[in-house]
């Protein structure tokens, strides 16, 4: 190397090592107006794309954040609910017990038989209101045709006395809470002879 090139790289004059400024400034020297304004336009356009891009991924994760809580809420709410659930008609039914055991109480002594059904009768309509206002309602079967969605026929009996299809006997009581069917009934159905 030659020692007018070392001396003059040692004052940082080598031309052929220039730092990024002044590459920017040769090329922006050497462009035309029109081709730098529209360099300028796209570097403008990807800085607004950036930033926007920069909003929707933020936006983003705020949302996914929501959504991740909300569904959470939702298992603990939907475990609340099967773990308490039942709550408000048990606590209901809680004086069924209560009229219960008094009827044994009294029970204990007595000797009339009349009153001790009278005091089952009780507790029993007592126990039917509280699950009637819970929604449950008793399936009337006796004289109804049969109806396999409400009914489970255990029993045939052949007869002619009663229409071919026709329940004849209610064996255990059914109920539906709403349009549910929580226990068919079993009924004895009547077949033609």
């Amino acid at each position: 190397m030659s020692k007018h090139k070392q001396h003059n790289e040692k004052k940082g004059l080598n031309p052929f090592k220039q730092n990024n400024a002044e590459v920017q400034e040769n090329i922006n020297e050497q462009q035309t107006e029109p081709e730098a304004q529209a360099q300028e336009e796209v570097v403008e356009k990807d800085n607004a794309q950036a930033q926007e891009l920069e909003t929707l991924k933020n936006q983003y994760l705020r949302l996914a954040a929501d959504f991740d809580n909300y569904r959470k809420r939702q298992v603990q709410e939907r475990e609340q609910l099967l773990k308490y659930g039942a709550e408000d008609t048990i606590k209901k039914l809680i004086p069924v017990l209560d009229t219960y055991e008094r009827a044994k109480k009294s029970c204990e002594n007595m000797e009339d038989t009349a009153q001790l059904k009278e005091s089952f009768e009780m507790v029993f309509k007592q126990l039917f209101d509280i699950l009637e206002k819970a929604g449950v309602k008793k399936i009337e079967a006796l004289g109804q045709q049969f109806d396999p969605n409400i009914h489970d026929a255990v029993m045939q009996t052949p007869t002619n006395e009663h229409p071919d299809q026709s329940i004849i006997d209610e064996l255990q009581t059914g109920y539906t809470l709403g349009d549910r069917v929580l226990r068919p009934t079993l009924v004895n159905v009547a077949t033609g002879e």
